[in-house]
């Protein structure tokens, strides 16, 4: 097979963390849980919230996790495949991407979704988790990687259950197990197919079913990593943005800005606007992609930033069962009154704490322990070498 150099043209090792990236991640992390707030952890009339959301929505932060996930994967990835000697080394390297996949996601998802059962049954007396059935239901979506078919059948017909967020962690575990295929069959012809997939979705109209199946943001990723090893993306780079710092900021924040407008219910019949918000995503990866700190935040917004990044998988999972266990507490404590909104403050403390907490512990104690574990694991089907400490702590999320 046609080999590609494991390191791209700027140099970069694939598997080092980009901490721009980092930044997105937290981006990206840090829009869903705010869009989430409004209806979940915020459930009552909030004139605020309603006045920020007819003009801003914030839920593309999901398309921008898409976007992340097929750059950093395909980054890594891509050149091992396609760098093989023969059939054999092809599949063994595969087997090997999936078992870290598999430890890196698997246990922090399957952990909070029995945490989820268990707040259903003993921690429900506001009935903020729903119903037990529901929550079997979305379970056993969650383990058997088709959340995302249920959340489509389900959407504005039944109940869910708590573990509705599961849907687009279905659809990139799909697309984990998809991608090693694709490239297998695809071989020298896997950029056009995937410019066929971004073509395709562009101005169709998205059904519940091709909104959870929607992978444009994705091929825009695997397409920035395959251009990432090419001497035009080189060329690409913004330098110029090097000339005054903060204009790297300015050019992210217009993008996001641009994200903010096309998500609003104004746009709501546009069969456009999930194309042109993968397009954007894509643009932020870009910016990023070249690890030159053109995202770079004053020094501690930079901290912060890279924190939230580093836990955005756990942050991601615990959000809604985190509102949800706030709303049962402020019950116990204040029952009917407090759905009126008068503790609205002690609602905002109570589930940040929550989710900073559980997302630090989830982190050190559970995706940690186990990545490393992973990553022993899969060295068992490859020729490389046993992995280092360092190379644990720096294999890609």
């Amino acid at each position: 097979m046609h080999r590609l150099p494991m390191t791209d043209r700027q140099g970069h090792t694939p598997g080092r963390r980009i901490q721009d990236i980092e930044l997105l991640r937290a981006l990206a992390v840090v829009s869903v849980v705010v869009h989430h707030a409004h209806g979940n952890l915020f459930h009552w009339p909030t004139p605020l919230f309603d006045a920020f959301f007819r003009r801003f929505e914030l839920w593309w932060g999901v398309d921008l996790f898409f976007a992340i996930s097929g750059f950093v994967i395909a980054r890594d990835l891509i050149p091992r495949l396609q760098g093989c000697n023969g059939v054999a080394e092809f599949w063994r390297n595969s087997v090997q991407f999936w078992v870290r996949r598999a430890f890196r996601l698997l246990p922090s998802a399957w952990l909070w979704l029995l945490l989820m059962l268990v707040a259903c049954r003993f921690l429900n007396e506001s009935g903020a988790f729903g119903t037990l059935s529901a929550n079997l239901a979305a379970t056993l979506a969650g383990i058997l990687q088709y959340a995302n078919f249920r959340f489509a059948d389900s959407f504005f017909r039944y109940e869910y259950g708590v573990s509705f967020v599961y849907w687009s962690l279905s659809l990139e575990e799909q697309f984990y197990l998809l991608l090693p295929l694709l490239i297998f069959v695809s071989r020298r012809f896997l950029p056009w197919i995937l410019v066929g997939v971004i073509a395709a979705q562009f101005f169709v109209w998205r059904t519940p079913l091709l909104m959870v199946l929607r992978t444009d943001a994705l091929a825009w990723g695997v397409l920035l990593a395959l251009a990432s090893h090419k001497a035009f993306y080189v060329r690409l780079e913004p330098t110029w943005l090097l000339r005054w710092r903060p204009l790297g900021l300015i050019l992210a924040a217009l993008l996001v800005l641009g994200l903010t407008r096309v998500s609003t219910e104004q746009h709501l019949w546009s069969v456009w606007r999930i194309g042109v918000i993968a397009l954007f995503s894509a643009a932020l990866v870009w910016l990023a992609s070249y690890d030159r700190g053109y995202l770079a935040l004053p020094t501690p917004l930079q901290r912060l930033g890279l924190w939230l990044g580093s836990r955005s998988y756990g942050i991601y999972l615990i959000h809604i069962p985190a509102f949800f266990l706030t709303r049962e507490i402020a019950f116990r404590l204040y029952g009917d009154s407090a759905l009126d909104g008068t503790h609205t403050l002690l609602f905002l403390v109570l589930a940040i704490c929550t989710i900073v907490l559980c997302s630090e512990a989830n982190y050190r104690y559970v995706e940690l322990p186990l990545r490393a574990r992973g990553t022993a694991i899969a060295r068992r089907f490859s020729t490389e070498a046993p992995p280092t400490a360092g190379d644990i702590r720096n294999e890609a999320a």
